[in-house]
């Protein structure tokens, strides 16, 4: 019986190296990117971006629907870090901003969003146009 709690808290303690080796071995890069929103209850949200990586730079989408208080239209450029990435594609998925845990405000006008493959967004923007909303919204972010 001592035998099968040793191996187990050694498996715990390989697995949770292994975790922390992950994490220190993540990198980062910088994102800018220009979203256009506009909706009258439903919501529609799409536009282009760079991601700047090891010196390299990666086109990427970005889209989204909201449901909601939705009224008026609005771009919005976004420009900040994402970190927790090993490869450009980290980036990809989708980002939800009204998730428990997947958004919240560091400091003014800047947001934090994270998607399931751990890479966290770390962006401050400027707004032109008006769009006033209280709404659920997520986006999502595909390679080109």
């Amino acid at each position: 019986m001592r035998f099968i709690s040793a191996l187990r808290a050694a498996a715990v303690a390989v697995m949770a190296f292994a975790g922390a080796t992950s994490i220190a071995h993540a990198d980062s890069g910088t994102v800018y990117f220009k979203v256009l929103k506009a909706g009258f209850v439903i919501g529609g949200s799409g536009g282009e971006g760079t991601l700047t990586y090891h010196g390299h730079s990666y086109p990427f989408r970005v889209g989204g629907l909201s449901y909601g208080f939705t009224f008026g239209a609005a771009e919005t450029t976004f420009t900040g870090t994402v970190t927790h990435i090993h490869k450009p594609g980290d980036i990809g998925g989708v980002y939800g901003a009204a998730s428990a845990g997947a958004a919240g405000f560091r400091g003014p006008g800047t947001i934090a969003l994270q998607n399931a493959n751990g890479a966290l967004l770390l962006l401050s923007g400027k707004q032109r146009g008006l769009i006033v909303n209280l709404d659920l919204n997520g986006m999502a972010i595909s390679l080109k």
